[in-house]
């Protein structure tokens, strides 16, 4: 991960007064990674050459996952067009594609030996397709090198790129599409200024209709500034754009120039919108305070895999 200061990581928000946190409680804790399961892992990335939102964003549960051989790629390089508030990935302009990055990324598919591998990138708003055949040339590379690897998704939201963006992955089969919706549709302009709500729900929705077969993903986080009523009311416009999975996390602050933490949602509260998510009708729920979009993401394949053969044979 990048240890360069904020002004520098982040230009965006050089002028942004501190935010203050309000210290983590004991649920969020988690301890400094060690094992040689996750050196092993870092090691391996790190002769690839490749990135991991793991790192760039500072993932609470990178030890864990690294641990396990678990990663998630990030294509297209370390430096995103956006500017989100809440994110810790840098901010700038991008450079070049680079064409061998597809192969790359497959062997190390291939040499960690992941049974589920997640694939995320930064958004490209400079490219004309928004680096959707990248994501589709990714895909293609881990079905070669890694056959027996189911794939998931975790794309941009395609929001400046030409119509036919979307199609382009999609028609890449990946096994699971998922794009985040990050928090309730009130907070867009402080928290995810250069996107919209209902252009990602949107982009949902279209992949359902492009592909029925083709599981859908999406999360948010919590303790931005939401309220409850707010989050069951994403839970319904997910649910209307046919989407099979939530995620819900709690936001926690990268630096002080980042969003601040409104509040630490507790762990009954999680159970709670758990529960309220399940009566709702999704394949597959993952409340806690530590979720995060890929966290368990292989494990929880598997389940939202057989949840729906199980609704099929009722």
């Amino acid at each position: 991960m990048s240890d360069a200061p904020p002004i520098l990581r982040h230009p965006e928000k050089a002028h942004r007064p501190d935010q203050s946190q309000p210290k983590k409680p004991s649920w969020i804790r988690v301890k400094a990674p060690t094992s040689q399961g996750y050196k092993d892992t870092r090691d391996i990335l790190r002769n690839n050459r490749l990135s991991t939102v793991c790192e760039e964003a500072g993932c609470p549960n990178v030890g864990e996952c690294w641990s396990a051989g678990h990663a998630t790629m990030m294509i297209m390089g370390e430096i995103c067009t956006r500017g989100c508030s809440f994110c810790n990935v840098t901010t700038g302009k991008p450079n070049a594609l680079d064409v061998f990055e597809p192969g790359r990324v497959a062997h190390a598919v291939a040499t960690l030996g992941l049974k589920h591998v997640v694939i995320t990138s930064v958004d490209r708003d400079d490219l004309e397709d928004g680096g959707a055949e990248h994501f589709a040339q990714t895909i293609r590379a881990i079905r070669h090198r890694a056959p027996g690897s189911t794939i998931e998704v975790l794309t941009p939201d395609f929001l400046k790129a030409r119509p036919d963006a979307l199609e382009t992955v999609v028609e890449a089969r990946p096994d699971v599409f998922n794009h985040n919706l990050e928090t309730v549709p009130g907070l867009y302009p402080t928290v995810r200024p250069g996107a919209r709500y209902f252009a990602s729900l949107r982009l949902l929705q279209r992949v359902k209709e492009l592909d029925p077969s083709m599981f859908t993903k999406s999360g948010i986080m919590v303790g931005l500034g939401e309220d409850r009523q707010g989050v069951l009311q994403v839970m319904d416009d997910m649910r209307a754009a046919d989407v099979d999975f939530i995620t819900i996390g709690q936001y926690l602050q990268p630096t002080p120039k980042h969003h601040r933490v409104d509040r630490f949602v507790t762990p009954e509260e999680f159970s709670g919108y758990e529960k309220a998510a399940w009566g709702k009708g999704f394949l597959m729920v993952s409340a806690t305070p530590l979720t995060r979009s890929s966290y368990h993401a292989g494990e929880d394949f598997a389940r939202l895999r057989a949840a729906r053969q199980a609704r099929l044979a009722t």
